[in-house]
């Protein structure tokens, strides 16, 4: 039997919120949250049992990225009074915002194998259904994305990486 969806929401919601800001950045994140569970709570009457619902969060999670970057690219939105400034952290309470520059600077396919392998904890086998690719490839992906990190945050300490 399968939990109610709000349990899902509860267990899942701040890995696929990091998987969100890390793809998008931290300014359309809350938009794919929400487009997320929004198709994730119709879809989930027919979701398999015995489904990663974790992977499965984060494959829409993947699709509705792309479809707020799609839709940011073709209009802007005009408004009278600047909105809240959204957190730039990647949980609420957390303040490493060098951390966060850090991944939305890498390159895209970087970002997405770090996002979904080291955040949200999935196999570089799903990571690879999901970007597209081999295992092989998510894997060298996620490594060149998290050295690339490493680098960047030492030198921003003033360390030598």
């Amino acid at each position: 039997m399968k939990k109610p969806f709000e349990r899902v929401v509860e267990e899942h919601a701040d890995t696929v919120l990091r998987v969100c800001r890390a793809v998008v950045g931290v300014h359309d994140a809350d938009d794919a949250w929400s487009e997320t569970f929004l198709a994730a709570m119709r879809a989930y009457p027919d979701l398999p049992d015995d489904a990663n619902v974790e992977a499965w969060l984060v494959t829409i999670a993947h699709r509705k990225a792309i479809d707020v970057t799609r839709a940011g690219q073709r209009r802007a939105v005009p408004v009278a009074e600047l909105p809240e400034r959204p957190s730039a952290v990647g949980l609420p309470g957390e303040t490493d915002h060098d951390l966060w520059r850090a991944v939305g600077a890498l390159p895209e396919k970087q970002r997405q194998a770090v996002a979904y392998h080291h955040f949200a904890g999935l196999p570089n086998r799903e990571v690879a259904e999901i970007v597209g690719g081999t295992p092989e490839a998510a894997r060298r992906a996620a490594s060149d994305g998290i050295k690339s990190l490493r680098t960047t945050l030492s030198e921003l300490k003033g360390a030598t990486p």
